[in-house]
């Protein structure tokens, strides 16, 4: 049986670093503000998304007015107010000042492609340092929100008396390191033999990240040999493909012929990766659905949203892979960047096994979009 090898413990400043990020996404899920702190300053955050407008109206209050709605460059692109970024690149933020007197329901508008408007867009400066608002808007990805927030600059009082009221603080640095400190702190917390249809000879390992979100699973088919380049599949879990059959993708196509040619071949590691929708989330997949069905691609759709084409990280993949003593790969998938991020994360592609299946009639748009907008190797 493989073993994990030893892990050291986070150090209580970690710890303390993954709570608070933890704690302030918990709070921005739940419709309530956050303190963020950055090189000395503070600000008040809180998500566009459901923003409620007594909190809007508390917000302009103890910024004195001075609120500022933060979107994803590639949102502010697709609202006419920014340069898109390159499809490779990450965006970066843009900030907009909300104007006096402005509704909540307009910060909504702006923030979700969902909703129409053709109000003119504020344009002005804004006194939030950029690094504060990079970190806003990945406080809202993390919560898996629409990645939209307001905030505003606070005075030294004011911070001092949110902190005492019981808002919780967290640090621009935390928000920004936090999904590669989550992903060194993966703790093994469960395994058993579960047999498969397709693989009766199957063990599931739980891990659980360190800011105690949901869990990544290993599936060791047959007894792979951790000396020899195993055969993997990096599979990101999609709720719609995997358990309902949607047609939609070919994700439930892919996930259970990895298992089937793991077995047929003897043995293999299937990681189901928690990072629904390409990283995104389930509801914000749905709203990606629904801009398909108006006539977007799914890489458009993912960046009308204000999303990168693609949000997912593949380090904790490298981590658990590296705790059951794998450091060389025979890697299925049809993702060049798949390949390139494993290997920036420190484990060797020996190989890149393909792993295509036909088109059903329903996916044919999204497999051609994989192949010509994001390199998929589907021929």
């Amino acid at each position: 049986m493989l073993k994990s090898r030893a892990v050291t413990p986070p150090s209580s400043e970690v710890a303390r670093q993954l709570r608070t990020v933890d704690h302030a996404v918990a709070d921005l899920r739940r419709g309530a503000a956050v303190l963020l702190r950055h090189d000395g300053a503070d600000a008040v955050v809180a998500a566009a998304e459901g923003l409620a407008p007594a909190l809007f109206d508390r917000l302009a209050g103890l910024a004195e007015g001075r609120l500022a709605l933060v979107l994803t460059r590639r949102r502010a692109a697709a609202l006419g107010v920014a340069t898109p970024p390159a499809p490779q690149e990450r965006g970066g933020t843009v900030l907009l000042p909300v104007p006096a007197g402005a509704a909540v329901g307009f910060l909504h508008q702006l923030a979700d492609p969902g909703a129409r408007t053709d109000a003119r867009l504020p344009t002005g400066a804004v006194p939030v340092a950029q690094g504060a608002a990079d970190a806003a808007v990945e406080l809202t990805k993390l919560a898996r929100l629409l990645p939209a927030a307001v905030m505003g600059p606070l005075s030294a009082a004011v911070a001092a008396g949110l902190l005492n009221e019981g808002l919780q603080a967290v640090e621009t640095a935390a928000v920004m390191a936090y999904q590669a400190t989550a992903a060194r702190a993966l703790e093994r917390v469960a395994e058993a033999r579960v047999p498969l249809a397709d693989a009766e000879n199957t063990r599931i390992i739980a891990f659980r990240p360190g800011d105690g979100g949901s869990e990544h699973l290993a599936i060791l088919v047959g007894d792979p040999d951790p000396t020899a380049p195993a055969l993997v599949r990096l599979h990101s879990e999609c709720f719609t493909g995997d358990l309902l059959g949607s047609l939609r993708c070919d994700c439930g196509e892919q996930l259970r012929g990895a298992i089937a040619e793991m077995a047929r071949t003897g043995s293999g590691v299937l990681l189901y990766l928690a990072q629904e929708g390409r990283g995104i989330g389930l509801p914000n997949k749905l709203r990606a659905y629904g801009l398909q069905d108006a006539g977007l691609d799914t890489y458009d759709a993912n960046e009308q949203l204000g999303f990168d084409a693609d949000e997912r990280v593949y380090l904790p993949a490298a981590e658990i892979l590296r705790r059951l003593g794998f450091s060389r790969v025979r890697l299925m998938t049809n993702n060049p960047e798949k390949v390139a991020a494993l290997t920036r994360c420190g484990i060797a592609v020996i190989e890149r096994v393909p792993h295509v299946f036909r088109a059903n009639g329903h996916n044919e748009r999204y497999l051609r979009s994989k192949a010509s907008r994001h390199g998929h190797l589907l021929g």
